[in-house]
């Protein structure tokens, strides 16, 4: 029975990775990257539609975002929107696709964007502990109702113990690189 809730935990853990990569993808770093607008909501119709949803979003220079939406219509509310987000830059709406330049960064932004994927990442390590101790509380219940004996108990909480100490690694491993490329200039 623990098996599979050990197999369990580890695919909750593997989810909260993929969502602090998907963070680390929204922050800006010297490069252009799809990312950075795709998950940009516009109020589109009325209701609040990311980017990807309504637009082709390409790459066409390094340091560029080139945004085609599929509806000529959804130009201004995608500049709009744009303009609202936390990426601090200007969008440039030719009628056809909007342009987004991405100017160099600054060595007070990088520690700052530094500090912002520190954050990200302590938070990571806070949902893979809460995760830890979610499954430490079943197994205590389950040796309470005597499914499985006080030495089964030990050796689960090992597992479930070094379960969590390798996804935090994975989380110390998916911010240095951040870090390093936010540093690159």
């Amino acid at each position: 029975m623990p098996k599979t809730e050990l197999k369990e935990l580890r695919e909750r853990m593997e989810k909260v990775i993929e969502h602090l990569k998907n963070e680390f993808l929204a922050i800006r770093t010297g490069r252009a990257h799809p990312g950075l607008v795709s998950d940009i909501k516009v109020d589109y119709y009325g209701a609040p539609t990311p980017v990807k949803q309504i637009a082709t979003v390409s790459i066409p220079e390094g340091r560029q975002i080139a945004i085609a939406p599929f509806d000529r219509s959804a130009l201004k509310l995608i500049e709009k929107a744009i303009l609202a987000s936390s990426l601090g830059v200007t969008p440039q709406n030719d009628g056809e696709l909007i342009r987004v330049n991405l100017p160099e960064l600054t060595r007070e932004r990088r520690v700052e964007l530094t500090k912002l994927v520190g954050k990200y990442a302590e938070e990571g390590r806070i949902a893979l502990r809460n995760l830890r101790r979610d499954s430490n509380d079943v197994l205590k219940k389950k040796e309470k109702n005597s499914e499985i004996s006080e030495d089964d108990l030990k050796k689960y909480t090992k597992e479930v113990q070094d379960i969590t100490d390798e996804f935090i690694k994975k989380v110390d491993e998916v911010l240095k690189a951040k870090e390093k490329e936010i540093m690159e200039e």
